[in-house]
């Protein structure tokens, strides 16, 4: 894996070299070099079902407003970005950044932007106007400073509990569950009705699902605090929730290669449940090949994950600015689009997200969406840790490596302790 990812790496900043070069000669550049100019790389992870056809959507707007730029689609497979952000790390430090790539807002960009290699968006926010049409939270977790470093998309809900209802009506069960205790009990009814109880997929849904069962066993508020100076990682309350975590685990099935084969599981009636974002909802819900056309209410449905209903657990898709992109004005032609009504009503009702916005067409919001929209009108924030809003690379990285070591040797004491590590070495 590791040698595949070098590679990787080596092919992608050669490639970027090259594009680099055709686009720096004088005004007597050849043909082949202004082609190379005109083209906008946009860099993703957004490869998956659902996902993949808001981007094309967006494409579509963008290549009718823009003749004179041509799009480059450079996402990177693997869910949540993980494998996309260490190729996107090596070509930062090459300084081969691409025109413009995506990043969850909040704490996952500060990195780059104390590095300096980000433009400030002041200037395209007070052009546009967006201060005004969308909500001041995420203005502030997009801002260092008083500087806008990435264009929103969209707002995704983290914690979210799918499920199939025959296979839940089969176990005995008749509501979903609403606390850690009642989520646990359910689990072992379907496991003696002999249904997979949860599903999962690769180690980075694993952290997916654990920051919903510490915000549901901890509480929203005290969840939030452990983002700050009055972080409790070590206490009680925090081994309780990882014995949760444990418990919970003890009830999955064999681990899926991402989030999607693990929620078809789910939808096939192989197993009952499967926490994973609202982006599920799309992939559930789109027609293949974007999807996997099942029907709401009947082949799946969702509540929010146990013991957090009325939180909001959100993250939310952004484009930046880099400096020294290639093709500056066809990467602002870029963001223009994803900040743009236009844009956010073609691209969420098939990603399945909301739109940053607050100024978009509600009726293109149906479904799981129309309820979607309403709660983040009225529920309480938290933060996601997986997608970049709580913690930064270095720390969720380091939460990462600690679950992995959990799901090989069960040790809860072992495991807080490393969690313990991670928050004060990111300064907590």
């Amino acid at each position: 894996m590791r040698r595949r990812l070098m590679a990787a790496v080596a092919v992608s900043v050669a490639g970027l070299l090259s594009l680099s070069a055709c686009g720096s000669g004088d005004e007597q550049a050849s043909g082949s070099s202004q082609a190379a100019q005109k083209k906008v790389e946009v860099f993703s992870w957004w490869t998956g079902p659902g996902e993949a056809d808001g981007l094309q959507a967006m494409r579509k707007i963008f290549e009718t407003n823009n003749k004179n730029f041509t799009f480059f689609d450079a996402a990177v497979a693997g869910g949540s970005g993980d494998q996309a952000r260490a190729l996107l790390s090596s070509k930062l430090q090459a300084n081969q950044p691409p025109d413009t790539f995506q990043g969850h807002a909040g704490a996952e960009l500060q990195g780059y932007i104390k590095s300096g290699k980000l433009e400030s968006l002041n200037f395209l926010f007070d052009e546009l106007k967006l201060k005004d049409v969308m909500p001041q939270q995420l203005i502030d977790q997009i801002s260092v400073q008083g500087q806008v470093y990435s264009v929103p998309v969209n707002i995704h809900r983290s914690n979210m509990l799918w499920f199939n209802p025959a296979v839940v009506k089969e176990a005995g069960i008749s509501a979903p569950p609403k606390t850690i205790d009642e989520f646990i009990a359910d689990l072992e009814k379907v496991k003696k009705a002999g249904k997979i109880p949860i599903s999962i997929g690769s180690q980075w849904t694993l952290v997916h699902l654990l920051e919903s069962v510490l915000c549901g066993s901890l509480g929203t508020d005290a969840y939030n605090q452990l983002w700050t100076a009055n972080a409790d990682w070590s206490g009680p309350a925090m081994t309780k929730a990882l014995e949760n975590f444990k418990t919970i685990l003890g009830y999955a099935g064999t681990p899926q290669d991402d989030w999607q084969p693990a929620a078809k599981q789910v939808a096939d009636g192989e197993a009952a449940y499967n926490i994973m974002g609202d982006w599920a909802f799309g992939y559930f819900r789109n027609p293949a090949p974007g999807g996997i056309g099942k029907t709401s209410h009947k082949d799946f449905e969702w509540a929010a994950s146990p013991g957090t209903d009325g939180t909001f657990m959100w993250l939310s898709d952004s484009f930046t600015l880099p400096k020294g992109a290639p093709n500056r004005d066809g990467a602002v032609a870029w963001l223009k689009v994803a900040a743009s009504k236009e844009g956010q009503d073609a691209f969420n009702p098939l990603k399945g997200s909301i739109p940053s916005r607050t100024d978009v067409d509600k009726s293109l919001y149906k479904d799981y969406l129309a309820w979607d929209l309403d709660q983040w009108a009225k529920d309480k924030l938290a933060g996601s840790i997986q997608h970049g809003v709580v913690v930064n690379d270095a720390w969720r990285t380091a939460i990462t490596d600690a679950v992995g070591l959990f799901q090989q040797d069960k040790d809860v004491a072992k495991f807080q302790q490393a969690l313990v590590s991670a928050a004060k070495s990111s300064g907590q």
